[in-house]
């Protein structure tokens, strides 16, 4: 047998191999399954897991901005008239929420943690200066007590309104930003606080919330099972609510927003318990986006969401009482906000009834300014870009016994909304690509591998057409010495190969060689891309 004629066999018993392996490889998902299992072994809230530090403290900048509907014609609106806004901000503030008093239960399984929030106004980011700034709005707290009258008599709520009046209070006022956010005193409540100490006598849409939590929270490390990574197993001690009026409505559902399983699809729906929003929400998919180089699924709320019961009995739950339901973009939450007649809606009425858009002028709803959506990295579950947006809204209606009240028409009237975004930076955005691009190369080695086999194949035919070639003279050429060199490198990639198969570590310490550090062990923090997803803050 011919030097040729053994390059041309060994040649084709490597093809084979490589072919028969590849295939092999790709049918068995052996790769994949390799990646999969790290990736669900490392995506756990455990002192092990390397994204344990950055769940603890989000190195990423979180930014809340705050924007005020100013009204333009309070005495037209108290007259019957329809009520003319003009939004004012963003007054922008730096969010910190860092966990504290973390402590493990059950063997490691759960975890139970503290979240308080700390914000830092940003002037750069900011249209004024809240101290500065002034609004006219809703006296909210003049409202409250009118629907707390409700209940009473009309001598009773006659004589409260004159009250009031005595103290110079009107159903519109006019304070600076920064009062109406962090609190003042209020005239009203400081009366109500003589009688009943109870009643705290300062009022403000985010009064106590500066360096506050929102409550005890006790997690789901995933130890147990991946798909139950930072899903909340007790809330202030509670597993379900009981201020709606269903179970299912009741239900405290999913992750606080902060983190998502790994290994997410298109077809799944991502749940997200909100506290102050006094329910769970669940997020859809929407499209594939790319942020900063990195693909990624866009989840948002679907109109289901905050549609009337009309058009989605499920929401007949969070109708309180029973039957005592709004219409579809709205939520009233008076059961969790000390029977305020609050109402939260997304910014301008977004995907809301025309009928609460239309009561008021000043509201244009679009998609790119005011819906709520989160990006996600599927493979890790890593959020690569938020932003949330929520309304708050207060229930304007005629109330026998306040004269103030007489002639308004019933409008749901819009205070404020917010607008919390964060977005992966560019350093974490470039390890994440570097990241990705090895978990794809691993993943898909085996195609690789079936690749290098077709190329050989082809050789094989080249070589096995030229070794038939029948000429009376041919210009010679020594094939010794490259047909040794090529044998030997065929057994070499088989070698190598054989070696990857078992053991498919190698390829990782491989790629650890090259980029000179232990990156596929989750070097890259992938929590330390966004801290935290919360519908409303």
């Amino acid at each position: 047998m011919t030097r040729r004629s053994c390059a041309i066999y060994a040649t084709g018993i490597v093809c084979a191999h490589l072919l028969i392996v590849g295939i092999a490889l790709v049918v068995a998902q052996v790769f994949q399954t390799m990646i999969h299992s790290r990736l669900k072994k490392e995506m756990t809230l455990t002192e092990k897991s390397r994204v344990f530090e950055s769940w603890k403290n989000p190195p990423p900048p979180v930014y809340m901005e705050y924007y005020f509907f100013n009204v333009t014609n309070p005495e037209e609106f108290l007259k019957g008239g329809k009520a003319s806004v003009k939004q004012i901000g963003p007054y922008t503030y730096r969010e910190y929420r860092p966990r504290e008093n973390i402590t493990f239960l059950e063997n490691g399984t759960k975890i139970y943690a503290l979240n308080p929030k700390t914000f830092v106004f940003v002037p750069e980011k900011s249209a004024g200066d809240p101290k500065v700034d002034i609004i006219r709005t809703v006296n909210i707290p003049y409202v409250a007590v009118m629907n707390e009258m409700n209940s009473y008599s009309f001598i009773v709520r006659t004589l409260i309104s004159m009250y009031m009046n005595s103290l110079g209070v009107e159903l519109f006022m006019t304070r600076t930003v920064d009062e109406f956010l962090w609190g003042f005193k209020d005239p009203i409540l400081t009366k109500i606080h003589s009688m009943k100490p109870d009643v705290d006598e300062y009022f403000g849409l985010m009064w106590k919330k500066n360096g506050t939590h929102e409550g005890e929270f006790v997690f789901h490390t995933g130890e147990e099972n991946y798909l139950d990574y930072g899903k909340i197993d007790t809330w202030n001690g509670l597993r379900k609510m009981s201020w709606w009026s269903s179970n299912q409505s009741n239900m405290i559902n999913g992750t606080d927003g902060a983190v998502f399983h790994p290994l997410i699809n298109r077809n799944e729906l991502l749940y997200i318990f909100a506290a102050d929003l006094c329910r769970s929400i669940h997020l859809a998919y929407v499209e594939d986006v790319e942020v900063k180089g990195i693909q990624a699924y866009r989840f948002a709320p679907p109109s289901d969401v905050l549609m009337s019961p009309e058009d989605n009995p499920a929401n007949k739950g969070f109708c309180v009482p029973a039957g005592d339901c709004l219409g579809t973009g709205v939520l009233k939450v008076s059961v969790c906000r000390e029977g305020a007649p609050i109402v939260v809606s997304f910014p301008h009425f977004y995907q809301a009834d025309p009928k609460y858009i239309n009561a008021v002028d000043g509201l244009n709803p679009n998609k790119e300014e005011h819906e709520t959506y989160l990006d996600l990295q599927p493979t890790t579950g890593v959020p690569i870009r938020a932003c949330k947006r929520a309304q708050l809204n207060i229930i304007m209606k005629r109330v026998q016994g306040f004269p103030k009240t007489k002639y308004i028409n019933e409008t749901i009237f819009p205070i404020m909304f917010v607008n919390e975004t964060a977005t992966i930076d560019d350093d974490s955005a470039s390890q994440m690509r570097t990241l990705l691009l090895i978990v794809t190369l691993v993943s898909n080695f085996p195609l690789l591998i079936v690749g290098l086999g077709i190329i050989l194949l082809l050789v094989l035919v080249v070589l096995f057409c030229r070794n038939r070639q029948k000429k009376n003279e041919v210009k010679r050429i020594d094939f010794t010495e490259a047909f040794h060199s090529f044998t030997v490198s065929l057994h070499f990639a088989l070698f190598a190969i054989l070696l990857l198969i078992c053991y498919p570590s190698s390829l990782i310490i491989i790629f650890n060689c090259l980029y000179g550090h232990d990156i596929f062990l989750f070097e890259f923090s992938p929590h330390s891309v966004i801290g935290s997803f919360l519908f409303l803050s």
